[in-house]
């Protein structure tokens, strides 16, 4: 139950994890959030553009990853990883970007959202950058077009293409990448949790054995990247 109190804020009570009661205090309207994180300086609002500029044009074409976040009608959100090699986003013109689909898990929710609900949000990352290009707009789904040969790599043509027109684009800045240490190999320790096998082991696929998806997550794995 929610318990509004003053400024439109609320006591929450999210019951027990691991025997422990969660209670918060929740925001509720615009006038209380903008006492708590202030007024934006003007330079943060006057950044956003709707079209290109020679160096977000920069930024795409050594960018080798972005994520791209959606949400059907019902705002049920995804965000999905893409990644190839840097320039994979194509500039189509001054205001529209073109994104390759390469094979995957099939489940294709960041599409489904598209076909129900076009806005989309990107980010795109350079690795050992801690500042990051957002782009946001809406999006339709390509099969083929001219372009497309220009997004095939080692042979391997894309069978569907997000086309994003673009309504926000801004430059974002390192802070959260700092506090992360993100890109500071001292900072890394991929062995903090179990395996990609094991976690299939435990979640997915209890079937099989491990040493099976220790297989399967091998070096074949990496050579169906392009569906090879």
């Amino acid at each position: 139950m929610n318990e509004v109190g003053t400024h439109g804020s609320a006591t929450d009570q999210l019951g027990s994890t691991d025997g422990e009661t969660t209670e918060f205090t929740e925001i509720t309207d615009a006038r209380q959030l903008h006492e708590l994180v202030g007024t934006p300086l003007r330079r943060t609002l006057d950044k956003e553009r709707s079209t290109l500029h020679e160096l977000d044009r920069q930024w795409l074409a050594r960018s080798p990853f972005c994520l791209v976040a959606t949400s059907d009608e019902h705002g049920n959100c995804d965000v999905s990883p893409k990644g190839d090699p840097p320039g994979f986003t194509l500039v189509l013109d001054e205001s529209t970007i073109a994104l390759p689909e390469r094979p995957g898990n099939r489940r294709a929710d960041g599409f489904h959202n598209i076909l129900r609900n076009p806005h989309v949000g990107l980010l795109y990352m350079i690795p050992g950058r801690g500042d990051t290009l957002r782009i946001n707009g809406r999006a339709r789904i390509a099969t083929d077009a001219p372009f497309f040969e220009r997004m095939e790599v080692g042979g391997h043509r894309p069978a569907l293409a997000l086309v994003v027109e673009t309504e926000q684009i801004f430059h974002h800045c390192a802070k959260s990448f700092m506090r992360a240490d993100l890109w500071n190999p001292e900072s890394w320790n991929p062995g903090a949790v179990d395996s990609r096998p094991r976690i299939a082991k435990t979640l997915e696929s209890p079937e099989k054995s491990l040493a099976e998806l220790e297989r399967y997550y091998g070096d074949s794995y990496a050579a169906k990247l392009y569906g090879g």
